[in-house]
C-alpha cells in the first residue's frame, strides 16, 4: 500500500507513541506526552508517514526564531525497521527539509542511530559527533550521596516552575551537540513542565537558597517500571562540586524504591563528567547514535 505523508494531529499520538517504542525503546514517551505535544508544542511541526490507520514514520523540525539568520535548525527523522526498504525515511526527509528551506534554515541537524549514519551521508549529511545510551539495574543502585552542608535537596513537588527553567536554559544552552534546545517560558509549561510522563517525586534538584543548582528530570513508565534522564545538570557557576552526583544518585534511589527496575539516558560522548558519574552510579553502555549536520 502506498504511503501518505501529512501533518500530525492529535488523534495520531497513540501510533507516533508505536514509532517512537519502536525506534528508541530505551526513551520514555507515551502517548498522553505525545498528545499534549502536538497540542501544545507551537515551536515544533511535526509529520507522520501514514499507511492507512498506521503510523509508519515520524518526522519533526523545531522552529528557528523568526529574526535568526540562516539557522541551524533541528530535525528528527524516525521510521521503524519494519518499515524500512519503502522511501519512508527518504520522504520524510525531503518534506521537512523543504519545510526547513521556507524557514531559511541555514543548516539542518539530527540525530541518527549508528545504522542510519549511511541514511545520512546518502543524503548529504556530515556525521559529526557520538552520543551514547546507557542503562542501569536499579535494584542494584546506589544509596544517595549526603547533601553538602548549606544546600538542600528537594523534589520536584517542591519547586516553582521557574526555578527549574531557569536552571535549565543554562544548562541546555551549554550543550555542544545542539539537541537540548527547547522552547520558550511558556510553551516549556505546558509541554515540559506538565508532561504528564514526568514523575514529580522523582525528580530532583539541589538549591541553594532558592536557586536551582543541579537538577534530574525524570520521565517514567510504570508499565515497564523503567525510567528516562530526561535532562541533567549543572548550572556553570555550580560545576566541580560533585552535585550532579547528589542529585542523580538521589532521582535514582527514590526509582528503585518506588518499584522501577532499569534507568536509562542518553550524553554526547564527549561529556566526560556526566559519564563518569553514570559509570559511577552503574550504567553501562547500551548503544550510540551521531550528530549530523548539512548545509542547504
Amino acid at each position: 500500500m502506498v504511503f501518505e505523508i501529512r501533518t500530525a494531529r492529535p488523534e495520531d499520538a497513540a501510533g507516533i507513541a508505536r514509532v517512537w517504542a519502536a525506534t528508541m525503546p530505551h526513551l520514555v514517551k507515551t502517548a498522553r506526552a505525545v498528545e499534549l505535544q502536538l497540542r501544545h508544542g507551537h515551536s515544533q511541526e511535526v509529520l507522520i508517514a501514514v499507511d492507512g490507520p498506521d503510523v509508519v514514520g515520524y518526522a519533526n523540525l523545531y522552529r528557528p526564531p523568526p529574526d535568526a539568520e540562516a539557522p541551524r535548525v533541528r530535525i528528527t527523522i524516525q521510521v521503524p525497521a519494519s518499515s524500512r526498504g519503502r522511501g519512508i525515511g527518504t520522504a520524510l526527509l525531503e518534506a521537512i527539509t523543504a519545510r526547513a528551506r521556507e524557514l531559511a534554515a541555514g543548516r539542518l541537524l539530527v540525530a541518527v542511530a549508528e545504522d542510519s549514519t549511511g541514511f545520512a551521508e546518502k543524503h548529504g549529511f556530515t556525521v559529526g559527533r557520538r552520543m551514547t545510551h546507557a542503562a542501569a539495574d536499579l535494584t542494584a543502585a546506589r544509596d544517595p550521596l549526603p547533601v553538602p552542608d548549606g544546600l538542600r535537596l528537594v523534589t520536584y513537588e517542591e519547586l516553582e516552575p521557574r526555578q527549574l527553567y531557569d536552571a535549565e536554559v543554562q544548562v541546555r544552552d551549554d550543550d555542544p551537540s545542539g539537541l537540548s534546545g527547547g522552547p520558550a517560558y511558556e510553551e516549556w509549561v505546558r509541554t515540559s513542565w506538565q508532561n504528564p510522563d514526568t514523575r514529580y517525586d522523582l525528580s530532583v534538584a539541589v538549591l541553594d537558597g532558592d536557586r536551582v543548582l543541579s537538577f534530574v528530570t525524570t520521565t517514567a513508565d510504570p508499565d515497564r517500571r523503567v525510567i528516562w534522564s530526561n535532562l541533567t545538570g549543572t548550572i556553570p557557576a555550580a560545576r566541580g562540586r560533585g552535585l550532579a552526583k547528589v542529585a542523580k544518585s538521589a532521582a535514582l534511589a527514590r526509582s528503585r524504591d518506588a518499584g522501577f527496575t532499569v534507568a536509562s539516558t542518553g550524553n554526547d560522548a564527549a561529556n566526560e563528567p556526566m559519564l563518569a558519574v553514570n559509570r559511577w552510579l552503574g550504567y553501562r553502555l547500551t548503544s550510540a547514535a551521531w550528530t549530523a549536520e548539512k548545509e542547504l
